[in-house]
């Protein structure tokens, strides 16, 4: 695994206090003036740029802020002592860091200032009039109580599932399974047949060790192969991530690592089928070819078929039996219950 570093970018966080976002580096919430809590968790911006200064640069490299064991002031990771109370940094906290962030949610199209009530890009985190910390931006703007409830009252409430159009959406569902079922499955009518005639077939494949080729094959080849030529292709996959500094800033990764895989042309000896013998009949008792094999043939899997034509008053039905017992019940005039769906199909068939 190959990882190189694209850069910094500086993060967010929203201040518990008061809901204002704040830049990552900011100690202390710009809207409140609140001190930023040990718990609170960095977020990427809706707009990143990568850090450009080199002191800038140089403090986001330096590792996770400590948040001082004895006042809870942040101080930067190269600090020994805290700024605030000068408390030995030994008995501090650091930062958590380390984890990939996930991009920022689509920012609203503007937002609007608590301070003067200017609307500004829903990517701003200061307003552009009055230069106050603009709120996070999906958390209503905090105003006096009537205004809150005016707002509360105007907010549209969220659409209830309804229930009856997902019934609707089930039930239809549940009838054309149902319909199926009757279709294919449950008999609609009965019909009384008579056999009329019956016919069968069977097929008997004589085998023969043949070379095959393959070509371009994934993976190793058999263990049986000959003729055999292998490749390797190998592609680059890389992976951008934004992974926490604990500082306030994130550093853009990217990791890359080669996938290779291996493609083989060859040829392997297999059975293969050369001739195949069929027999046929009208009657109940089917044969198979016997055919005379050399010394490096032999005899595939065999395969048959038969059918019984009944005669009925809504004409000629075609059965086919699954067995050879099976089929050696249909004698010539013997008469039979059929039963039948609503597709004209043989469900079953009684005496």
């Amino acid at each position: 695994m190959q990882r190189r570093s694209k850069g910094f970018v500086q993060l967010e966080w929203v201040c518990p206090n008061c809901d204002g976002r704040n830049p990552g580096p900011a100690k202390t919430c710009q809207q409140c003036g609140a001190p930023q809590p040990e718990n609170v968790q960095f977020q990427r911006a809706a707009e990143e740029k990568l850090v450009t200064d080199e002191k800038v640069k140089s403090a986001a490299g330096a590792g996770a802020d400590i948040h001082c064991g004895f006042c809870g002031t942040r101080n930067p990771a190269t600090a020994t002592n805290c700024s605030q109370c000068g408390a030995d940094l030994k008995e501090g906290k650091a930062r958590q860091a380390g984890q990939v962030l996930q991009a920022a949610p689509p920012p609203p199209k503007a937002v609007t200032c608590t301070n003067c009530g200017f609307e500004n890009p829903g990517t701003a985190a200061t307003c552009s009039q009055c230069g106050a910390p603009l709120p996070k931006a999906n958390v209503p703007v905090q105003t006096a109580p009537a205004k809150a409830v005016a707002a509360s009252a105007a907010k549209p409430k969220p659409k209830a599932l309804n229930w009856l159009i997902v019934g609707g959406i089930g039930a239809f569902f549940v009838l054309c399974c149902v319909a199926i079922l009757f279709m294919f499955v449950f008999p609609s009518k009965s019909v009384d047949a008579t056999v009329d005639s019956v016919y069968w077939q069977t097929s008997v494949p004589v085998q023969e060790v043949q070379p095959v080729d393959y070509s371009n094959e994934r993976g190793n080849p058999p263990s049986d192969a000959y003729n055999v030529s292998c490749r390797t292709e190998s592609e680059e996959i890389c992976e951008e991530k934004t992974v926490d500094r604990g500082n306030g800033y994130a550093e853009v990764v990217e990791e890359c690592y080669t996938d290779t895989e291996q493609y083989c042309s060859y040829t392997v000896d297999e059975w293969k089928t050369i001739q195949t013998y069929q027999l046929d009949g009208y009657d109940l008792y089917p044969i198979y070819a016997e055919p005379d094999l050399l010394s490096e043939q032999r005899v595939g899997t065999a395969s048959q078929s038969f059918n019984v034509y009944f005669s009925t008053s809504d004409g000629q039905i075609t059965y086919s039996p699954d067995s050879v017992s099976e089929f050696q019940q249909f004698q010539l005039g013997s008469t039979w219950t059929l039963k039948l769906n609503a597709l004209g199909g043989v469900v079953s068939v009684e005496p």
